[in-house]
């Protein structure tokens, strides 16, 4: 099976599929926490409370990370996928 994850719907994800499943999702993650972000940057001009700004700037910027992983990862089974696909040369 080697690097094919199977699920137990027994539907078999390639390099590809993580690919085209991580990428997206990691972009939209960006994005959410990004906004998140700004947010928070709102709550502390408008004079909130320091407690909940900072909690709302730390959750932020977990989304935003989990967001550049999933982005990672969508680029590293892109490579994987690229690597497998190329003729190989002899």
């Amino acid at each position: 099976m080697g690097s094919e994850l199977k699920t137990h719907y027994n539907f078999v994800m390639t390099h590809k599929s993580k690919w085209l499943l991580l990428a997206p999702a990691g972009l939209l993650t960006v994005g959410a926490g990004a906004c998140l972000l700004t947010w928070s940057g709102g709550l502390k001009e408008k004079g909130v409370p320091t407690s909940q700004w900072v909690a709302a700037g730390t959750a932020a910027l977990v989304v935003f990370n989990a967001g550049l992983s999933l982005f990672g990862n969508g680029v590293a089974e892109s490579v994987l996928y690229q690597l497998r696909e190329k003729p190989t040369q002899g």
